[in-house]
């Protein structure tokens, strides 16, 4: 008797014919359908090497469209012209980035370019997609907008050119998609005059905002479906806080706004006010409140305006022989002092506007009763009075000024 054992893959010499097919056609169709995998594997990393070819050939072909889109966009407005340093395509993002973007007068000679920023960021909108729309988002870096005025026409320079649109609409036009968001980060505004004597600067800086909903792809059934949040400080000491709410869509003006300022440090402004009020403030404090409404382009609201601890005549305005100006100011002092309050050292005023957006009309007689009744019956604080009905409850950051209801005194730093 063999003590040697069958290998039991293999079939025994006396077993049947169709066992054997049987194996046969196993092996087989196991060897197919390897050879099909096989195949598949090999279409498929052929698909991804020409995929990562595409794409970097893409990539170099993407950022010299992308570059010319751009430069077509600004050169074809007849009023502005610009220039950018590079561009930079981030594909994993759906973004791509503007790098130090200058837009200026294609007439005239300002001193200054009508808007520049370090950065600006046209993305995809992620949260769009997921509402099945597609619409894009931007991010604006250091951002400052110039205004100048000057003696000269061809030399002043307000945004406003005729025949040519809001110049904000090439910034628009940068996205082949409709922006529906927009962040921006530490940008500045400026109001010059260079031909004044002194040079007047008054600007608006560490401004930080966020807009938010511009098409509407939340479908809020408020009109005033689209919203502003902005932060800034206002000549190196006011603390800047406005809120927005408004309806892109409207023909007319539609919108709330709440808007407030406060501690400005008056002495700040003086070479705006000695340039076109001929006085200077020797100290003092300036808080404003803003809170206006407008619906289908009709305007009503009131502005708030605060001076507190003020001082405008000093020694030094009768220096170097300047009587006229010293007395002039001087009036302007004891004409402020009956009217101020005792307790809070304070002049101010509410001024009632309303009527048409493009002329509204201020209530002089209820302004004037408004200065008397700061002066002699209460002051006014710095505080939103509840004119808008969805806004009267906004409450500001802690510390940037009273939140509704609150009665403590400021101090002047």
């Amino acid at each position: 008797m063999s003590d040697v054992q069958a290998d039991p893959a293999t079939p025994p010499a006396d077993a049947p014919p169709a066992d054997n097919a049987k194996e046969e056609a196993r092996k087989a169709k196991a060897i197919k359908k390897w050879k099909r995998w096989r195949r598949i594997r090999r279409t498929l990393g052929v698909f991804v090497v020409l995929f990562i070819i595409a794409a970097v050939i893409g990539r170099i072909y993407l950022a010299s469209w992308v570059t010319w889109y751009v430069n077509r966009t600004i050169d074809r407005n007849p009023q502005y012209k610009g220039k950018i340093a590079s561009i930079d395509i981030h594909l994993y993002k759906g973004q791509y980035s503007i790098n130090k973007i200058t837009l200026s007068k294609r007439t005239g000679d300002a001193t200054a370019p009508l808007f520049e920023c370090e950065r600006l960021d046209l993305a995809v909108d992620w949260n769009a997609l997921l509402k099945r729309t597609i619409k894009a988002k931007a991010f604006i870096e250091k951002p400052r907008i110039n205004f100048v005025a000057e003696a000269t026409p061809g030399q002043n320079q307000t945004g406003a050119s005729a025949g040519a649109g809001p110049w904000l609409g090439i910034l628009r036009d940068l996205s082949p998609f409709d922006i529906n968001s927009a962040t921006v980060h530490n940008g500045s505004l400026h109001f010059v005059a260079p031909d004044r004597v002194p040079i007047v600067d008054v600007f608006l800086d560490q401004l930080n905002a966020e807009v938010q909903n511009l098409t509407n792809i939340q479908n809020r059934t408020n009109p005033l479906n689209a919203t502003v949040d902005l932060t800034g400080r206002a000549m190196k000491s006011g603390q800047l806080e406005c809120h927005v709410k408004f309806n892109p869509f409207s023909y007319q003006p539609s919108f709330q706004l709440a808007l407030r300022l406060l501690r400005l440090d008056v002495t700040e402004t003086n070479a705006f006010t000695e340039a076109y009020g001929a006085f200077n403030f020797e100290r003092g404090t300036f808080d404003l409140v803003i809170e206006l409404s407008a619906t289908e382009g009709l305007l009503d609201g009131y502005v708030k305006p605060l001076f507190r601890h003020l001082q405008i005549v000093g020694p030094r305005d009768f220096r170097g022989g300047n009587l006229i100006n010293g007395f002039w100011q001087a009036l302007l002092g004891v004409v402020e002092l009956p009217f101020q309050n005792a307790a809070r050292d304070q002049f101010g005023t509410q001024i009632p506007v309303s009527g048409d957006f493009t002329t509204p009309k201020p209530d002089l007689l209820t302004t004037i009763g408004n200065v008397l009744r700061n002066a002699f019956i209460r002051a006014y604080l710095p505080r939103l009075e509840g004119g808008s009905t969805d806004m009267s409850g906004l409450v500001f950051k802690p510390g940037t000024a009273l939140d509704p209801g609150q009665e403590t005194d400021f101090k002047s730093k």
